[in-house]
């Protein structure tokens, strides 16, 4: 096989913003590159830390992927992928030129043993040419189903027995339920230390996620009233206007309890919960999402009525235009029971917040796509004010916008002006898009820089991905055994099933609405 010529495509002056990073001579192996995830998210965000200087100055993509494509061609097609959906808009020719030339492909078989001798010899080759031993970064843009047997080749190969330099790159779902998740991670660990181990959820690379870190802990303002004896309840909406589009096989196997709560809706409720770590140390914090999932009440199998609630969409109307239901929608079984809308409550058993409700929902084919997390305060203990006055009270509530709109909202009263004493809600804001004015990276342009450096903070342990799972299982488990016969139960266009608005309603709540979006 001739020899790819790999080239330093760094840079030398400074980041614009700072010093240049300190990173590692990086060697990035995408099994899957000619799919989706590579296009559309993976290689553009890759040219994005290569344009603001991020990317270590010896720095190489190996593409590998059963397609049949010539190296020529693997490049156009990334070409267009970063000038439809990178952050920075169509790339300059010039800088193209220079980038493209770190993009690398050799068609292969993901369960030929050649395959990973190819790699190795690559990598000697690379290595040999830079005159360093580089980090190897195995990233799985494969189906699920495909994660053991590169695993296992990867193991058997030698490819990974340097533990320093070899890491794995694992997308979500991590499993299919516990046991399938306690599984793989038995295998994983024998051949790769917690340490190398990368559980992807591009949820935690957003900047409005990890802003909730930093809202709560860098500042005095509101961690004392953090707690049970101020806040009544929490919710956490993410929704979706699109349907499947062209996920119908993947979301009849897993529904949106496994595509969206497991992960992604409770990482969000863990940084809103958990203790405020000693440290920003990757395994402190980890260690107190954990704590956070480990306290979450189990919900018995004859309660998982009252606490559960699931939807699926017929057809109805999105922005003006027809959209079918679920059941007609490419790849889905016309007698589908399959949940595309989910909601829980849920309740965390410590000190810090027994009690509280935590309402979660999500869902497709909703009337807006909007991810949202409400804490709402208890009222004032004695209203002093003459009921006249408070004729428009509301309760306190800070809202976190973390998609499509992003910033922080804080709710409180004030004095209506006029003559007489009348109470008004109004707002407090702060928003991303008027406070900064530079680009916001986007989610895997901050989880593939952390992955270059070494960085598992923003990913998932595996003692966090089981008790995930744990705390799901009694209603998945249910909700299998007693498959739904009332399906479809909502319109597209809507807010969701009638019995999620009993969920919230029953305990005197209901969920936050938001204004529209000010033009």
């Amino acid at each position: 096989m001739k020899m790819v010529n790999f080239i330093h495509i760094g840079v030398k002056e400074k980041h614009k913003m700072g010093e240049l990073a300190k990173t590692n001579s990086t060697i990035l192996i995408i099994l899957g590159a000619s799919g989706d995830l590579a296009w559309r998210k993976l290689i553009p965000a890759i040219y994005n830390l290569w344009l603001d200087k991020w990317i270590p100055e010896n720095f190489a993509v190996l593409g590998i992927s059963s397609k049949k494509m010539a190296e020529t061609a693997f490049r156009k097609h990334l070409h267009e992928g970063v000038d439809k959906f990178s952050r920075s808009g169509k790339s300059i020719k010039k800088e193209w030129a220079i980038f493209e030339k770190c993009l690398h492909y050799h068609p292969a078989e993901f369960n030929s043993s050649s395959t990973y001798s190819f790699i190795e010899n690559q990598i000697k080759q690379i290595e040999k040419k830079w005159n360093v031993v580089a980090t190897r970064i195995f990233y799985l843009a494969v189906p699920p189903n495909s994660f053991r047997e590169i695993a296992l080749k990867i193991g058997t190969s030698g490819l990974a027995k340097n533990k320093v330099i070899s890491r794995i790159v694992i997308e979500k779902p991590f499993g299919h339920d516990l046991e399938s998740a306690k599984n793989l991670n038995e295998l994983l660990h024998t051949i790769f230390d917690e340490s190398q181990i990368y559980r992807i959820d591009h949820y935690l690379g957003k900047e409005t996620v990890q802003n909730i870190l930093a809202f709560r802990f860098a500042n005095a303002l509101f961690e004392p009233i953090w707690n049970r004896n101020y806040i009544d309840n929490v919710q956490i909406t993410v929704a979706e206007q699109l349907g499947m589009e062209t996920r119908g096989n993947y979301y009849e196997t897993a529904g949106a309890l496994r595509d969206m709560i497991q992960n992604h809706i409770l990482q969000l409720l863990c940084l809103i919960t958990m203790e405020p770590p000693v440290s920003f140390e990757a395994n402190e914090v980890r260690n107190r999402k954990v704590d956070v999932l480990n306290a979450l009440r189990r919900i018995r199998p004859d309660e998982v009525y009252q606490y559960a609630v699931r939807g699926q969409y017929s057809d109805g109307w999105i922005q003006g235009k027809a959209v079918p239901g679920y059941r007609l929608e490419p790849d889905v079984n016309k007698n589908s029971v399959k949940e595309t809308f989910a909601a829980l409550k849920l309740f965390i058993d410590n000190w810090r917040w027994q009690d509280v409700p935590f309402y979660m929902r999500t869902g497709k084919r909703m009337n807006e796509t909007n991810s949202v997390i409400t804490i709402q305060f208890k009222p004032v203990p004695h209203q002093s004010f003459p009921s006249e006055a408070r004729g428009n009270w509301q309760p306190n509530k800070l809202i976190l916008n973390i998609q499509p709109r992003m910033g922080i909202r804080m709710q409180f009263q004030a004095k209506r002006p006029g003559l007489k004493m009348l109470l008004y809600p109004v707002d407090l804001q702060f928003n991303y898009n008027e406070s900064y004015t530079s680009g916001t990276p986007e989610a895997y342009e901050t989880l593939l820089l952390d992955i270059i450096e070494g960085d598992t903070t923003l990913f998932m342990r595996s003692d966090q991905v089981e008790a995930a799972w744990s705390v799901l299982m009694p209603v998945i488990n249910s909700w299998e055994e007693n498959p739904a016969v009332n399906f479809p139960n909502y319109e597209a266009g809507t807010q969701g099933p009638e019995d999620a608005e009993a969920l919230i309603a029953k305990d005197g709540h209901s969920w936050t609405l938001l204004p529209p979006e000010k033009k």
